[in-house]
C-alpha cells in the first residue's frame, strides 16, 4: 500500500506558521522535491534582505526553492512542471491561479487556521479571537478557484483559552496544522481520502492591516478585550494618550457595566496600587501592559510611575 513516503511533494510557504509543517515533512522523511516561498525582503531595524522563513529552513535542508514575483510567470510555471510532484502542499502562502494548483495529478491542498467555512481568509486566528470565539481548529483541503472554498479533507478542534493571544494561538495551530497535515497526506497517499463539501455558514477573517488595529472605546469592555488579545503581538491594539501613540498589549475586564463616564475616560490612575482602568462602551476595563511611542513595553505599574496620567483624561 503507497504511504505518505511515496508522493513527491512541493511544499509552498512563507512565515513561521509554515515552517513548522514543512519541518514536520521533513522529520517524517516525506520527500519534497522543491519549495516556493516569498521573495527576500529588507525588515529589522537595518532593513537588511532577509530571507523568508521558509527559505531558511528549505536552505538549510538542501531543497531547490524557487521565489516568483507573479505566479503566472511562464518559466515558473515550467519549472514546477520539471520538480514533476505528486502533490502540492500550500500552508500561508498566497492565493495559486488555476495554472499552478491544477499542475500536480493528485491535486493542491491547503492547511487553513480555521474550522471551515468559518474565517476563510489571511488572519483566521486573529478573528477568532477578536470575535470572542471559544474554539477554533484546522482545516486540510483541497485548493480550487475560490478562497479557501475547496472540498475539505480533515478537520481537527481546539479550545482558545480565555487569555490566550493571537500570537499564542498561532503557535500552538502551527503544530496542530502540521500534525493534521501528515495525517492528511497519509489518506492521499492510500487513496481513501474523503472530500467533504463545506456546509454552513461562511465568514470572512481579511488581513489585519495597523489601521485595522485602533481601539473603539465605544465598543464594550469584553469587545476590547478580544481585541487587544487578537491583535497582540502585532500590529497591537493602539490608542492615543495626551497627543501620543499607546499600544495595549494585555487588559482584562473589570466590570461588564461601567460609571456612565464617556467611552476612553481614565476613571483611576492610581501609582501605588498599579490600575489603570478604563470606562468603554459598555463597562470597565483594567490595562496589564502597554508600550507608549518610542518606549519599551512595560506593565501598568511601569507605566504609572513614570507617567503622569489625571484621572477623567481621554484615550481616543
Amino acid at each position: 500500500m503507497r504511504q505518505a513516503q511515496d508522493l513527491k511533494i512541493v511544499f509552498m510557504g512563507t512565515p513561521e506558521f509554515a515552517v513548522v509543517s514543512l519541518q514536520k515533512l521533513l522529520d517524517n522523511k516525506i520527500p519534497v522535491v522543491g519549495v516556493v516561498t516569498g521573495p527576500d525582503k529588507p525588515s529589522g531595524r537595518g532593513l537588511q534582505v532577509q530571507p523568508t522563513p521558509v527559505k531558511k529552513l528549505a536552505l538549510l535542508a538542501g531543497l531547490p526553492i524557487l521565489q516568483p514575483d507573479k505566479l503566472r510567470e511562464p518559466q515558473f510555471i515550467q519549472s514546477l512542471r520539471e520538480w514533476q510532484a505528486d502533490l502540492f502542499l500550500v500552508v500561508a502562502f498566497r492565493i495559486l491561479p488555476p495554472e499552478v494548483f491544477t499542475l500536480p495529478p493528485l491535486g493542491t491542498i491547503n492547511v487553513h487556521a480555521a474550522l471551515l467555512p468559518k474565517y476563510r481568509g489571511a488572519a483566521p486566528i486573529q478573528w477568532a479571537i477578536i470575535n470572542g470565539e471559544t474554539e477554533t481548529g484546522v482545516t486540510t483541503f483541497f485548493i480550487d478557484e475560490k478562497m479557501d472554498t475547496g472540498e475539505m479533507i480533515l478537520q481537527t478542534k481546539t479550545p482558545i483559552g480565555e487569555f490566550e493571544t493571537a500570537g499564542k494561538l498561532h503557535d500552538r495551530m502551527a503544530v496542530l496544522g502540521a500534525g493534521l497535515l501528515v495525517e492528511t497526506l497519509a489518506q492521499i497517499a492510500t487513496g481513501n481520502v474523503q472530500r467533504q463539501p463545506q456546509a454552513g455558514a461562511s465568514s470572512l477573517a481579511p488581513k489585519i492591516t495597523k489601521e485595522l488595529a485602533a481601539i473603539d472605546w465605544k465598543k464594550s469592555a469584553r469587545e476590547i478585550f478580544n481585541f487587544v488579545r487578537g491583535m497582540n503581538p502585532a500590529p497591537g491594539a493602539f490608542t492615543t494618550l495626551q497627543g501620543r501613540h499607546l499600544k495595549i498589549f494585555r487588559a482584562h475586564v473589570i466590570a461588564e457595566a461601567g460609571s456612565g463616564s464617556e467611552a476612553g475616560t481614565v476613571l483611576k490612575a492610581d501609582v501605588k496600587q498599579g490600575e489603570l482602568i478604563i470606562q468603554t462602551g459598555g463597562g470597565l476595563l483594567a490595562i496589564d501592559e502597554l508600550q507608549l511611542e518610542g518606549k519599551r513595553r512595560m506593565s501598568a505599574a511601569e507605566f504609572l510611575r513614570g507617567h503622569q496620567i489625571r484621572n477623567h483624561e481621554k484615550l481616543n
